[in-house]
């Protein structure tokens, strides 16, 4: 009796066992399955990421990703003879464009650039002409309204070209003079609120491009040329300005004499950064962009490309900006972000 219970037992144990090993399997078979419908979920959440952005589908659909580029702002993103542009910003753009091109699958991406200017930069950015723009457009909270900003690509100060024997020594010495500034820029708009809210009374004059706003300050039209510090650092070291001929390349200044005869003065009225920009609401297309930037800057391959731009000779003239790199372009390096500073 005792036996066959025991046999019984055994009997019992052993099929519990086959219960087990099925079962297992079976949640193994179901671990499988939502394994696997997870990984297609993944890969349809990318595809439709894709999808929905409408400058990646643009792009998909057209074979080419257009990149706004600028004329004659050095070292940035200006032409100096060929067909494509060239500088610090533009390979910035390049880097972007060849993730968009790995993202997409198509090894056969054209990239087409398009010639903007300060004053069209946005508009052509909000209709679609272009999809990315990387060159010296300055992020502030303001132009969120119109525009998106990547990663911040360059951090400088605020700062005026005068000449070398002018009285103007720094901002508040130019109230009740002429100043010049470049139209659609930062500091247009930071000139008219100085004369609102400090009551400046100076009288602003715009001009068409920052080789016009020099020539202003060299003739006398003008006491002072406020800018961007690293392009009036450019104009400084290089002359460099636009051709005659819109889309030829940069030329040099005719006489370095009057180069010498201008000076970067003031202490830096703000700090501001320099982002790529590109069309709102576009979530997937502005993490290739931010991720592009991050990588670049975390892995030192932006410092290579600054020390190439601003501490090389560039060309077409082969000149030195000598213009090394300030602690908040480190800090910025060390900590990507896409915060504007105003």
């Amino acid at each position: 009796m005792r036996e066959a219970r025991s046999i019984g037992i055994a009997t019992w144990l052993r099929g519990r066992a086959r219960r087990g090993s099925t079962a297992r399997a079976r949640s193994a078979t179901v671990f499988s399955a939502v394994a696997s419908a997870c990984a297609l979920t993944a890969a349809g959440a990318a595809s439709a990421d894709e999808l929905e952005s409408a400058t990646l589908r643009k792009i998909r659909d057209t074979g080419t990703i257009v990149i706004g580029v600028r004329e004659a702002a050095v070292p940035f993103s200006y032409m100096a003879g060929g067909e494509h542009a060239t500088g610090y910003s533009y390979e910035i753009a390049q880097r972007i464009a060849a993730n968009v091109r790995e993202t997409l699958k198509l090894p056969a991406l054209r990239v087409r650039e398009v010639v903007v200017t300060p004053q069209n930069r946005i508009a052509l950015v909000q209709n679609g002409t272009v999809d990315l723009e990387c060159s010296t457009t300055t992020h502030t909270r303001e132009r969120e309204n119109d525009v998106a900003f990547s990663n911040s690509i360059f951090v400088y100060g605020v700062r005026m070209l005068v000449k070398r024997d002018s009285p103007v020594k720094d901002f508040g010495d130019l109230a009740g003079r002429t100043v010049v500034t470049t139209a659609g820029t930062s500091e247009e708009r930071l000139l008219r609120r100085w004369n609102v809210e400090r009551a400046m009374d100076m009288r602003i004059v715009v001009a068409k491009s920052h080789a016009d706003s020099v020539e202003a300050v060299r003739s006398g039209r003008a006491v002072a040329f406020v800018m961007d510090e690293p392009l009036l650092y450019a104009s400084l070291a290089t002359g460099y300005v636009a051709s005659d001929t819109p889309g030829e390349p940069v030329t040099r200044a005719r006489n370095p004499d009057d180069v010498r005869a201008l000076a970067v003065v003031g202490s830096p009225a703000r700090s501001e950064v320099y982002g790529c920009m590109f069309r709102r609401g576009d979530g997937a297309f502005e993490r290739i962009a931010d991720s592009t930037i991050a990588q670049m800057e975390r892995s030192g391959e932006a410092l290579a490309l600054y020390r190439r731009w601003f501490e090389s000779p560039i060309p077409p003239a082969g000149v030195n900006l000598d213009y090394p790199m300030s602690e908040q372009m480190k800090a910025l390096f060390a900590n990507p972000n896409d915060e504007p500073l105003d």
